[in-house]
């Protein structure tokens, strides 16, 4: 696979400044996730509330792994170690995600850890039932039904064969997640909602992200061509903070998530002509399209090993 030239990272007025917006989104929504749990607003209310507070945290979450609202890199660890959506370690996705960003490797099967390629001989040694899943999970349906709890398990299984051949790194990362787990269930068992409902809302909130991340990515022979853009400016982008202008925050990684849309529009040719016009109006057409159809194979189309 063919790879180009990665473009430049943001200017340098969004580094070492705090991101007030920012930090009061993030006090925002920690409030409102505090106040689904502990205010008398019905199950359904709350439940709907924590899945859109969960969703906004872990978007708040990618912003704060990048760099803002905060440079510090001890203060940034504070803040995004305690996770309420319990699925994910803080400094295990911010590891990640920023390995994620190495461009040249973007929906390799071996070296981009976000991506849902296969390799096509790993396809094709696949028990039919498994393949079947995969393809269902190809789908947006599926991947909003099965795609957190096939991603979790996925993830969970890579890293527990981590700490078992000895990668400690990997096991800290967990054990910092930890005390964060226990508070959240603790604080929970405090409050009149059921716990049910709260692990129902982190499901539901995991399922929403596979909305942003379904198309993010998509096998091309141009490394630059890869990361798409999704002209939508509603309550999904909200959410995503912007992150739907995926090939602009991949060029500017630490520009705030805010100054995406303008960003884009200042430059939309250049976006455009970047990533060889991988774009979709709205995540309407994109729902239109994929709900009920794979947006591509689960076996990596172009996909090489190395050396050949």
């Amino acid at each position: 696979m063919q790879e180009c030239t990665p473009a430049g990272a943001s200017d340098g007025s969004d580094v070492g400044q705090a991101d007030w917006p920012t930090l009061m989104l993030f006090a925002a929504c920690l409030l409102v996730w505090a106040g689904a749990l502990v205010l008398p607003l019905g199950g359904a209310i709350c439940f709907a509330l924590l899945t859109l507070a969960l969703v906004l945290h872990s978007s708040l979450t990618h912003e704060l792994l990048h760099g803002t609202p905060i440079t510090n890199n001890r203060l940034a660890t504070l803040l995004g170690v305690f996770q309420p959506g319990l699925a994910i370690p803080y400094l295990r996705f911010k590891r990640l995600h920023l390995a994620h960003h190495t461009d040249s490797r973007l929906t390799d099967p071996y070296d981009d850890p976000e991506t849902n390629y296969l390799d096509p001989d790993v396809w094709a040694g696949l028990p039919r039932w498994r393949q079947t899943l995969c393809a269902f999970n190809n789908t947006l349906f599926g991947r909003m039904l099965v795609g957190p709890v096939l991603g979790q398990w996925s993830f969970m299984a890579q890293d527990w064969r981590a700490i078992r051949q000895g990668d400690s790194v990997v096991l800290k990362d967990w054990l910092a997640h930890l005390p964060g787990v226990l508070v959240t269930l603790w604080l929970v068992s405090l409050s009149p909602l059921s716990l049910w409902i709260y692990l129902l809302a982190c499901y539901a909130a995991l399922s929403v992200l596979k909305i942003r991340t379904f198309l993010e990515h998509r096998a091309h022979a141009h490394t630059c061509a890869r990361t798409v853009v999704v002209e939508d400016c509603g309550p999904l982008a909200f959410l995503f903070l912007n992150n739907n202008f995926h090939v602009v925050h991949h060029m500017h990684p630490t520009v705030s998530w805010y100054k995406l849309p303008t960003l884009y529009r200042r430059h939309k040719q250049r976006y455009l002509t970047r990533n060889d016009g991988y774009v979709y109006r709205s995540y309407a057409q994109v729902f239109a399209l994929f709900l009920w159809r794979r947006k591509d194979p689960v076996a990596h189309p172009l996909w090489q090993p190395s050396g050949e």
